[in-house]
């Protein structure tokens, strides 16, 4: 290894997050989190390197690591700091160029598991973040990012070699990788796997929906918004099933808009879908993945959507992301019993500030609840836990990042909320066999009608509001640095405030009772006695009536991805009085908390 004099690295190192989820910072040159630039700083060069370097380290000997990107502007020069690394120790590197994260994963899973043999990947992504961030994302053949404690090891080792005494020197490398090639094989890979993800097995079930796509003809739009799923099979995917398919910004780093599929974000799919419908109203739904093509949020056509004067007009309209993932178990949980499966040993494995609507999905079919804290690789290492003890877990994910994982994939992935809905939609009740919306109708003791809608499906949802986590109202920026330290002065606050509003609370909102949970790792701490016993992870307060019945919660925890603190409100109810209510009075709490004075 060619090394060259230390240079400082601490200014650009120290604004980097290092977590599971991946390593991010802006990498932009400039500095500038909305910049489009492609050139990155001689420092980001070095921890590149640096990063590719521990990878190699960690997997073994001459490993088989897989490498490609989103399609952010700095990936390019990422990927030029890492390749001359990675050849000169000898691994084999196989480089796809732009490729979506549940792309690269599901290549990376075909390779297998061999101690003989290492392998992994490497990917280049900030996921949602502002285009002038980025990151790196690695894992092994299990189909998803490395767990938790893998990851804290990679961190360990990489801030031990970038302390030592020397740095890795940016040397090129001659080089013959055939992208072209790795990205083929990778598409043809993926495209194979996400039928086994929809079918789960069930020739029948595929059927079932080829032949109700006959009946009832579905068309789907795409905001691709010039994301690494530009690149992807979906156009392919859908039409190969009968599904029709239309797009907006496809072409790879047609970056048009924010980058997160939130709130103003989805307004180019919504014109689309307008625009579409009108031409074919056989297309009622629409998809915006974000740049690293893990997630995706959708879009609708509501027949019966309520326009300002308060009469119903048709209209396409955005769901939220905790609606998408309700809406995937529902989807999921309902194939499972048109397949014959047994519900008793069934778990639904989400994220700790997920909405209770899906405890009350779960409880309808009869299947069973985990949290873990926020992180996919929390929420995935947790599923596989339940596995190896024996439950069945068909569908687990982040109700509050939107977008679901459907085993046996262990990423979030668009392509697998859509087809969820489309089997919703199209697997009907046919020659006494119940349909998918039937099933779910039976099981949350609601009315059925054979003339059903997308929008007649939102509506039996169990009615909740939730804070979108991306929005304005769930960030704050706090000076506090220490959470176990926040959190130990927040319950000092929070319980005098009980004492002053129970009894509003009680005669408003029929709250009597509360509870703290901690979240850290994979562990739910209930009936917590000391908040700061959370630590980093996420601390929630759940309410409940005078039955013990679970209605609402306030939750907290610092983002391990971005420099924010997020706070959320959940709450069963037909409007948000009770959400809004929440939710300022814990911003107000966290507040106090920050600024306390002792």
């Amino acid at each position: 290894m060619v090394l060259k004099d230390r240079i400082p690295l601490s200014r650009v190192l120290d604004k980097m997050i290092l977590s599971a989820s991946g390593w991010r910072g802006i990498f932009a040159e400039n500095g500038d989190e909305e910049s489009k630039t492609g050139k990155i700083s001689d420092e980001h060069r070095i921890i590149c390197a640096a990063a590719a370097s521990v990878f190699a380290d960690y997997l073994g000997s001459k490993p088989v690591i897989l490498l490609g990107t989103d399609t952010r502007p700095t990936g390019k020069a990422i990927v030029d700091a890492m390749i001359p690394v990675l050849l000169n120790r000898g691994c084999d590197v196989r480089y796809a160029g732009f490729i979506a994260a549940p792309e690269i994963m599901a290549w990376a899973r075909s390779l297998g598991i061999s101690p003989e043999k290492p392998a992994g990947f490497i990917y280049i992504s900030a996921s949602h973040n502002p285009i002038g961030h980025n990151g790196i994302k690695f894992g092994l053949t299990d189909g998803g990012v490395l767990a938790a404690q893998e990851s804290a090891k990679l961190i360990a080792d990489f801030r031990a070699f970038l302390a030592g005494e020397e740095n890795i020197k940016i040397e090129s490398c001659v080089s013959e990788l055939n992208t072209k090639e790795a990205k083929s094989q990778a598409q043809k890979i993926y495209y194979d796997f996400c039928a086994d993800v929809t079918w789960n097995g069930s020739s029948e079930i595929a059927a079932a929906l080829k032949e109700g796509l006959k009946k009832n003809p579905l068309g789907i739009v795409c905001d691709f918004n010039g994301s690494a799923r530009t690149t992807s099979i979906d156009k392919d995917f859908f039409t190969g099933l009968g599904i029709k398919f239309d797009s907006i910004n496809s072409e790879p780093g047609q970056i048009v808009h924010r980058i997160v599929p939130e709130g103003d974000a989805l307004n180019f799919c919504i014109e689309l879908l307008e625009k579409t419908h009108k031409t074919d109203a056989s297309f009622v739904l629409g998809y915006v993945p974000d740049c690293d093509g893990d997630r995706g949020n959708l879009v609708i056509w509501d027949n019966k959507k309520a326009c300002a004067l308060g009469a119903c007009a048709p209209g396409a309209c955005a769901l939220g992301a905790q609606e998408v993932f309700a809406l995937a178990c529902v989807a999921e949980l309902s194939h499972l019993v048109w397949t014959g499966g047994k519900l008793n040993n069934c778990a639904v494995v989400i994220n700790d500030p997920t909405s209770m609507r899906i405890d009350r999905i779960a409880e309808a079919f009869g299947a069973s609840i985990f949290r873990a804290e926020v992180g996919e690789a929390n929420v995935v290492s947790l599923a596989r836990k339940l596995r190896s003890e024996g439950y069945a877990v068909r569908i687990l994910g982040e109700g509050s990042a939107g977008g679901n994982i459907t085993h046996p994939s262990a990423v979030r992935d668009p392509l697998h909320t859509v087809m969820a809905i489309a089997k919703l939609l199209s697997i009907r009740t046919v020659n006494g066999k119940k349909g998918l919306f039937e099933i779910w109708c039976d099981a949350s003791r609601q009315k059925y009608r054979e003339d059903f809608t997308l929008a007649d499906i939102i509506a039996s949802l169990p009615p909740f509001t939730t804070t979108s986590a991306y929005s304005e109202d769930a960030i704050m920026r706090i000076s506090t640095q220490d959470q176990t330290l926040l959190k130990d002065r927040y319950q000092q606050i929070f319980l005098n405030e009980w004492e002053v509003r129970k009894d509003e609370l009680k005669t408003r909102f029929n709250i009597h009772i509360w509870e703290a949970i901690a979240y850290n790792g994979m562990i739910e701490t209930r009936n917590l006695n000391q908040f700061k016993n959370a630590k980093k992870g996420g601390l929630k307060i759940l309410f409940k009536d005078e039955n013990g019945r679970e209605i609402a919660y306030i939750w907290m925890r610092g983002s391990a991805t971005e420099p924010v603190f997020r706070i959320i409100a959940d709450a069963q109810e037909p409007d948000n009085r009770l959400e809004r209510y929440l939710l300022e009075w814990q911003r107000c709490m966290i507040m106090k908390a920050d600024n306390f004075k002792e």
